[in-house]
């Protein structure tokens, strides 16, 4: 019966021990709703060609408006705490143009990433190659 209490007790001091740790990682914010950047864009290794485009992240979805021209919509992200940040990653489709993973970081007012262009395959070129983007901005005043 005593063997039975202690493990009973040690069982409930590392369930507690378990929850003081997980309530603090919890009670830091994890989500990018609410907040919408300006930012330029241009592909890997070349000057901007895309400049103030709005990112934003609402209801669990993340938006860039110049991609609206294309045919994208908004897209579910993900988000979580790290070292450097708040790390995202989302993507949005197009019916007639493909997908894009965007990748990134949002650290005070700034953000800054990645993403990348999967194009729609067509007759002549069924299966194009992935063009790489980067992308950064500030907060939305």
């Amino acid at each position: 019966m005593r063997n039975r209490r202690q493990g009973q007790a040690l069982s409930i001091t590392l369930l507690a021990a378990a929850l003081a740790f997980a309530i603090p990682a919890r009670a830091q914010p994890t989500s990018l709703d609410g907040k919408a950047f300006v930012a330029e864009a241009g592909e890997k290794g070349k000057a901007a060609d895309e400049k103030g485009d709005i990112l934003s992240f609402r209801d669990g979805k993340f938006h860039s408006s110049a991609c609206d021209q294309y045919g994208y919509g908004s897209g579910a992200y993900r988000s979580s705490q790290t070292e450097g940040g708040m790390a995202f990653e989302a993507e949005t489709t197009s019916e007639k143009d493909g997908r894009l993973v965007w990748k990134g970081i949002v650290k005070g007012g700034a953000i800054e990433g990645t993403f990348v262009h999967h194009r729609k395959g067509w007759l002549l070129n069924p299966n194009p190659s992935p063009i790489e983007h980067w992308f950064k901005g500030n907060a939305k005043t």
